[in-house]
C-alpha cells in the first residue's frame, strides 16, 4: 500500500506556506513568506486555518492558549502542526484515541 492510499501526505514548510497565502482566506501573506517572518493569526484566521488543515489532511488540533502565543512565524506554525500529526500518527500506531491538548 503507497503513503497515498493509506495516509494524506504530511504537513510541511510548503504546504502549511501554501494554506496561508491563500488570498481568499490570509489577504496579506505573500505566496514567498520566510520561514522566520514574523507571522501574526488572527483567532478567526487561526480557526479556518486549523479547519482547513483539519479537512486536508485529517488532523484535529486544539492549541492552547500557550500554543497560540508561539505560532509567530511559519516555522514555529509547521512544527506545531508537524509535533501534533506524529502524535496523531503514534496514537493510530498504538491503537488509542487521539486526543489533543
Amino acid at each position: 500500500m503507497s503513503a497515498e492510499t493509506s495516509a494524506p501526505a504530511a504537513l510541511t514548510t510548503d504546504t502549511v506556506r501554501a494554506l496561508l497565502a491563500d488570498r481568499k482566506i490570509f489577504p496579506g501573506v505573500p505566496e514567498d513568506l520566510d520561514e522566520d517572518a514574523e507571522l501574526v493569526l488572527d483567532s478567526l484566521g487561526l480557526v479556518w486555518l486549523l479547519h482547513v488543515v483539519e479537512e486536508r489532511y485529517g488532523l484535529v488540533v486544539e492549541p492552547g492558549d500557550d500554543d497560540i502565543s508561539q505560532l509567530t512565524s511559519l516555522r514555529r506554525l509547521t512544527e506545531f502542526l508537524r509535533t501534533a500529526e506524529r502524535a496523531a500518527e503514534r496514537t493510530a500506531a498504538d491503537g488509542g484515541e487521539h486526543r489533543d491538548r
